[in-house]
């Protein structure tokens, strides 16, 4: 099962629209998975529309419509790979530790909020990933956004993808 994992696209405010790198990967990924602030509802229904499946979350600057249609936390079972998806996880020091607490059943989070890609394990082997941003990049040098594969209970060939600096 063939993933895309995005987080803080802030459509229209940072960008107009996705990457076209990012709609290619979310139209042939088996899973969209989206960790929050969004913007606005009309990227959800154009996601929605072009992807076989999104799991996503409302995120801090999401408004009421979009929280209207999404948790503020996402599980899954994909190829039973425990996957669980959530916008903030608070500051990086003490952060596997937070999480391990809070998602003890989950063997990976996917999270947002900070647009800084992280890739770490809790000592419980539980994998924590951001998928930066691919419209706002903050001070990190590049856009990012990441594709993996669930399988077998496994999430594999996970893969930081950098996008060209826009003109």
């Amino acid at each position: 099962m063939d993933l895309l994992i995005i987080a803080d696209t802030h459509i229209p405010v940072r960008a107009r629209d996705l990457p076209a790198p990012v709609w290619t990967a979310a139209e042939t990924a088996d899973v969209v998975v989206h960790a929050g602030d969004w913007m606005e509802v009309a990227l959800l229904d154009e996601l929605t529309a072009r992807s076989q499946r999104v799991i996503g979350v409302f995120g801090n600057n999401d408004g009421p419509d979009l929280r209207a249609r999404l948790p503020e936390v996402a599980r899954a079972d994909l190829e039973g790979l425990r996957l669980a998806v959530v916008h903030e996880t608070g500051q990086a020091r003490g952060r596997e530790q937070r999480c391990a607490r809070d998602f003890p059943d989950v063997d990976v989070l996917v999270f947002g909020h900070s647009h800084i890609p992280w890739d770490s394990m809790t000592e419980g082997g539980m994998r924590l990933l951001n998928p930066g941003s691919p419209t706002d990049r903050r001070r990190q040098p590049y856009c990012t956004y990441v594709t993996a594969r669930a399988s077998a209970g496994e999430l594999t060939d996970v893969e930081f993808h950098r996008l060209p600096r826009r003109g």
